[in-house]
C-alpha cells in the first residue's frame, strides 16, 4: 500500500498544502490547495502571527481532509529567508610559529564562524547563543600577510586572516512553526530548510560537487543556496523579488495590486494583456510591450540575484543558475541574469517540477517552477528530516539541530567553547614604550590542544554522530615575549627618495632609555623607546640638509597702490611625483620631490599676468595704409623712481600704479601718426569710417577703415 505524505509551504503571501504517496523510490502528486493570507501574518518568512497562520493551516487542513481522510501530521520548512547570515574576518599573528597545518586552518575557521555569531547576538535583541543554530558556512578568502591565498597549509608568515560567510536559523522560527502546527492539531512529523528541500529534489548528491546556484523567487523575497564539492557551502536571501515586477507593473499602468498581480501572471500566456487601470479605462497592451516597460525593474531584480550569488561564492559566478518558484516566470529574466554573471544564456534556466526524477503528478496539478519548493518540501522532510543528536563535549551533554552532516566544530559551537581554548596559552607579552606609546609584543603561541572523538584523536572537521563523546586535552603554554628594536620598525623603515633628480637614503634615528643605539639591541621590559623618522616634504628636508630650499617656497605678492596681490604663476612650486603638495604632505619609499623656481617678474609681465595695460595700442586703416596709434595708458613707479616696462619687480615689491591716458582714440588722432596732408588746393571732402561719413571728432577703434575723400 503507497504511503501517504502530508507537507506545508508556508510562504509569506500563501500557504501551499500538498498530498503525495509514496511508491518506493518514487513519488506521486496526489493533490495541492493554494490558500492566501488574509492579512500579513507572515514577515521575512517568520510567523509574526501565530493565531492567523494557525487559522490558514487550519484551513488548508480541513478542505483537502475532506478529499483525503484524516491528517494528523505533516512536513513543513523553515524559510530560507529567515536564515541569518553573517560575515566575519579573524586575523591571526602566525610570527615564530611552525607551518600552518590543516588543524590550525580548521580551528581559524572555527574562530571566524564565532565571531560572525557573536556580530549576530550583538545584532539581536536575543543574547543567548542556543537561539541559533549553524547551518553552514563558506569561506570568502584566506590571507597570509594581506596577500589573498589559496590556502594557508604549510604557509609560513607574519599575520593569518580568512573571512567567511556563515549562515544561522534562529530556534524561534521553529517554535512558532510548531505553535501554529498545534493550534491546527497538527504534529510536526519532520522539519527541513526550505533551500535545502529545492536542492534535494533538483539536484541529487551526485551533481552537488558541481558549484550551482539555486534561486527560489518567491512573492517577498529571493532565496538563494549554492552547492559546491558534494554540499551545500552557503545561504542567501535578498529583498528583491515578485512583488517588485508587479510593483512597477502597477506604477507604469495605474494598477490595484491584485490586478497587477493578475496582468503579470498572462504574460506567459497571453499575447495581449487585458487591463483596467484605476480611473476605469480598459486596454490591450501587446506582451512585447509590457515586458519592454517592465525592463527597469527586471534589471534591478536580476543585479540583487547576481550580487548575492557572487557574495556568496566568493566573488565568482557558479557554474549555472537553476530557478524556481513563481517570480521565475518573469519574462527575459533568465537572459539578463546570464548577462550579469558572464554565463552562457543556457547556464540559467526555470526548473519546474517536470524536473523532479522519479515524480508523477494528477492531470489537474500544473507543471510550474511555483510547486517545486512544496513538493521538495514533502520529499526532503522523508528522505533527510532533521533531527537532534546529543553529544558529550568535556563530560556536558550538547544537544545538536541536525541540519546537515554535523562535525565536531558544530558542536563546540553549540557548547559555546571558543575557539582560543583550542591553542595552549600564548607566553607573557613583553611591554614597551614606543614614542610614548605602550606596545605589547606577544610571547610565543601555545602549543594547540588535541582534540579527542571517542578516544581516538581527531580534528574539528570530523563527523559525529548521536552519543558521541569529544574531549579537548589541554595545549602547552608558549614561551615569553622577545623581540629587538628593528622588529618594531615596520612603519620607520629607512626610506629613498628623490630630491632635484638626485637620491638621498632617509634613515630613522632611534634611542633606548635616552641612548642611541643600533637596530638589533634586544627589548627589556618597560624600555622606553624614541623613534624619530622624517614623514613629511619638510622633515625630509631638514633631514637631508636641503633646509635652506624653504626660504625660496614664500608666495610671490606684490603691493599695488597699498592692496596685496598673490600671483601662483610667479611662486615656487613644490611636488611629490608631480603632484602639487605642502610641506606637511606625507611622503613614502621611492618619492620624488621636486622644486620648481621662477625669476621675478619684469613690469610687462606683470601687467599681463594682472590683466593691467602699460601701453595702448590698436590698429587702424587710413587712406588704404595701415596704421599702429600707440601711447601710454600707465605710470607706475616705485620708491618714487619710474619703472620702464622691462624694469624687475622683485618679491613682495611695493608700487604705485597710475592710469593716464584713459580718454578714447578720435578720428583726429590719426594725422599723429601719419605724414599725410590735405593737398594745398583740395576742394570740398568727405570724411568716412567704415564707409560711412564721419567727423573729425568721432571715437574710433581697432580695425577702423578711415578715409578722406576729395569731390
Amino acid at each position: 500500500m503507497a504511503s501517504k505524505l502530508f507537507a506545508l509551504d508556508i510562504g509569506t503571501r500563501s500557504v501551499v498544502g500538498i498530498i503525495l504517496e509514496e511508491h518506493g523510490e518514487s513519488f506521486h502528486v496526489v493533490d495541492i490547495l493554494v490558500e492566501e493570507h488574509k492579512e500579513r501574518a507572515m514577515v521575512d518568512g517568520q510567523i509574526h502571527n501565530v493565531l492567523k497562520v494557525a487559522e490558514i493551516i487550519q484551513s488548508v487542513k480541513e478542505k483537502l481532509e475532506k478529499k483525503h481522510g484524516k491528517l494528523e501530521k505533516v512536513s513543513v520548512a523553515a524559510a530560507g529567508r529567515a536564515l541569518k547570515t553573517e560575515q566575519a574576518e579573524v586575523i591571526m599573528d602566525i610570527k615564530n610559529r611552525p607551518i600552518f597545518s590543516e588543524d590550525d586552518m580548521s580551528r581559524l575557521e572555527l574562530s571566524a564562524v564565532q565571531k560572525a555569531q557573536s556580530n549576530l547576538l550583538q545584532n539581536s535583541t536575543d543574547k543567548n547563543t542556543n537561539h541559533y543554530y549553524c547551518v553552514g558556512y563558506s569561506v570568502v578568502y584566506y590571507r597570509l600577510d594581506g596577500e589573498e591565498i589559496g590556502s594557508l597549509v604549510d604557509q609560513q608568515g607574519n599575520e593569518a586572516s580568512i573571512e567567511v560567510i556563515a549562515t544561522f536559523l534562529p530556534r524561534v522560527v521553529v517554535e512558532s512553526l510548531i505553535s501554529a502546527l498545534k493550534r491546527a492539531n497538527l504534529e510536526m512529523e519532520a522539519l527541513t530548510l526550505e533551500p535545502i528541500a529545492a536542492i534535494n529534489v533538483l539536484i541529487p548528491p551526485s551533481m552537488r560537487r558541481l558549484n550551482v546556484a539555486l534561486v527560489d523567487i518567491g512573492a517577498g523575497t529571493s532565496d538563494i543556496a549554492i552547492t559546491d564539492l558534494g554540499t551545500v557551502v552557503a545561504y542567501g536571501m535578498v529583498a528583491t523579488a515578485g512583488d517588485e515586477i508587479t510593483e512597477a507593473l502597477s506604477d507604469i499602468y495605474l494598477l490595484d495590486f491584485p490586478l497587477a498581480e493578475e496582468a503579470k501572471r498572462t504574460l506567459n500566456t497571453e499575447e495581449f494583456i487585458q487591463i483596467q487601470d484605476i480611473l476605469g479605462f480598459e486596454q490591450d497592451i501587446p506582451k512585447e510591450e509590457v515586458v519592454d516597460s517592465l525592463k527597469p525593474a527586471i534589471e534591478v531584480l536580476a543585479s540583487s540575484i547576481s550580487n548575492e550569488i557572487l557574495r556568496l561564492n566568493n566573488n565568482k559566478p557558479t557554474k549555472a543558475v537553476m530557478l524556481v518558484g513563481g517570480g521565475s516566470l518573469t519574462p527575459t529574466l533568465p537572459r539578463i541574469l546570464a548577462e550579469k554573471l558572464n554565463l552562457p544564456a543556457n547556464r540559467v534556466a526555470v526548473r519546474g517540477i517536470d524536473a523532479i526524477q522519479n515524480l508523477t503528478k494528477a492531470d489537474h496539478i500544473p507543471i510550474t517552477p511555483e510547486l517545486v519548493t512544496p513538493i521538495g518540501i514533502a520529499i526532503a522532510a522523508k528522505r533527510a528530516p532533521i533531527q537532534y543528536m546529543s553529544v558529550q563535549v568535556n563530560n556536558q551533554i550538547v544537544r545538536l539541530f541536525e541540519l546537515k552532516e554535523m562535525t565536531i566544530a558544530d558542536a563546540l559551537l553549540a557548547a559555546n567553547i571558543s575557539a582560543r581554548k583550542l591553542y595552549g596559552r600564548p607566553g607573557e607579552a613583553l611591554s614597551v614604550h614606543v614614542n610614548g606609546q605602550v606596545i605589547h609584543i606577544p610571547g610565543e603561541h601555545g602549543k594547540p590542544a588535541v582534540i579527542q572523538l571517542n578516544g581516538i584523536e581527531a580534528n574539528t572537521k570530523s563527523s559525529i554522530q548521536n552519543n558521541d563523546k569529544i574531549e579537548l586535552l589541554e595545549g602547552i603554554d608558549g614561551k615569553e615575549g622577545m623581540a629587538t628594536v628593528r622588529d618594531l620598525l615596520d612603519d620607520a623603515t629607512i626610506k629613498s627618495i628623490t630630491f632635484q633628480g638626485v637620491m638621498y637614503i632617509v634613515e630613522p634615528s632611534v634611542q633606548i632609555n635616552g641612548k642611541k643605539v643600533s637596530l638589533d639591541t634586544m627589548l627589556q621590559e618597560n624600555d622606553k623607546i624614541t623613534v624619530e623618522t622624517p614623514q613629511t616634504v619638510e622633515q625630509v628636508l631638514y633631514a637631508i640638509h636641503k633646509e635652506n630650499y624653504l626660504t625660496q617656497l614664500h608666495p610671490y605678492t606684490v603691493t599695488i597702490n597699498n592692496k596685496n596681490h598673490f600671483i601662483p604663476p610667479f611662486s615656487t612650486k613644490l611636488s611629490l611625483n608631480g603632484s602639487p603638495v605642502k610641506l606637511s604632505y606625507s611622503v613614502q619609499e621611492n618619492d620624488i620631490i621636486q622644486m620648481e623656481t621662477h625669476n621675478s617678474p619684469t613690469l610687462e609681465q606683470l601687467a599681463n599676468q594682472l590683466d593691467k595695460k602699460l601701453v595702448d595700442q590698436i590698429k587702424i586703416t587710413f587712406q588704404n595704409n595701415t596704421l599702429e596709434l600707440s601711447r601710454d595708458c600707465a605710470v607706475v613707479h616705485k620708491n618714487n623712481v619710474q619703472l620702464s616696462s622691462k624694469d624687475i619687480i622683485a618679491n613682495e615689491s611695493k608700487i604705485q600704479w597710475q592710469d593716464i591716458n584713459s580718454s578714447p582714440w578720435i578720428f583726429q588722432d590719426v594725422f599723429r601718426f601719419t605724414e599725410w596732408t590735405m593737398p594745398e588746393q583740395a576742394g570740398s571732402f568727405q570724411i568716412l569710417k567704415n564707409g560711412n561719413p564721419s567727423r573729425f571728432d568721432e571715437e574710433i577703434f581697432g580695425g577702423d577703415q578711415l578715409e578722406i575723400v576729395f569731390e
